[in-house]
């Protein structure tokens, strides 16, 4: 497996269950060690052995599952594990108001309704994403992963989603795109990548390529192009 990223770049990554995706992505994001080969960011080869890492390299991860906590606020899950603090010396607490204001600008910025003091539990898919989102703008990403964001959500909210994906292009970040869903990763992709047994089988502009070419590579019809 061998592909490029680009900055402000959204790249389709698609296949069947089993074809490797998740791996790969695993990979860039630090959870696993490549056997071979070696992976380049900004053109300095990389060597990764956790996740913290990856984020060092700003590469960021939204899980299918999102990893959200219901019971906390949309401010509280984009801070988890970065809370802000203040104080001083050994005698601090966190810094909610700041933290509120943050998440709050970076909703803005990233076009979303959702509110910085709303709860996750009351969320809806769409907004839930941009919690996770959010997350990676903390750190000024080069890299975000995103594993099937608009599986099992509503018309309304896929478009939404999109947008979302559409702002971190725009602010020159490049994006890998997993999905399943065919009509997402046409609107909103520049390349599509398609895997299958582990291999890649296809890496083309989404102008070159159609529905019909990427099914028939998913499935085996069409052996490589």
């Amino acid at each position: 497996m061998s592909f490029s990223l680009e900055a402000g770049q959204v790249v389709g990554l698609m296949g069947d269950n089993g074809a490797g995706k998740s791996t790969l992505v695993k990979m860039i994001a630090g959870n696993f060690r490549p056997s071979e080969g070696t992976m380049r960011l900004d053109g300095k080869e990389i060597v990764m052995h956790r996740p913290v890492e990856a984020r060092q390299h700003g590469i960021e991860i939204v899980h299918q599952d999102l990893a959200l906590c219901n019971n906390l606020t949309a401010a509280a899950n984009v801070f988890l594990g970065r809370e802000l603090r203040r104080g001083i010396g050994p005698l601090k607490v966190l810094d909610y108001k700041t933290m509120y204001r943050r998440a709050g600008e970076i909703f803005k910025e990233l076009k979303s309704e959702t509110r910085p003091r709303d709860l996750v539990k009351q969320m809806s898919g769409g907004q839930r994403q941009a919690v996770a989102i959010g997350r990676t703008m903390l750190s000024e990403a080069k890299i975000v992963l995103m594993d099937e964001p608009t599986a099992a959500i509503s018309v309304r909210q896929v478009a939404e989603v999109l947008n979302l994906i559409r702002e971190l292009r725009d602010r020159g970040i490049a994006v890998v795109l997993i999905s399943h869903r065919m009509p997402d990763v046409f609107t909103v992709a520049d390349r599509v990548i398609v895997m299958r047994r582990g291999r890649k089988v296809a890496d083309k502009s989404i102008a070159a390529s159609s529905p019909e070419e990427v099914t028939g590579l998913i499935t085996g019809a069409i052996e490589q192009v």
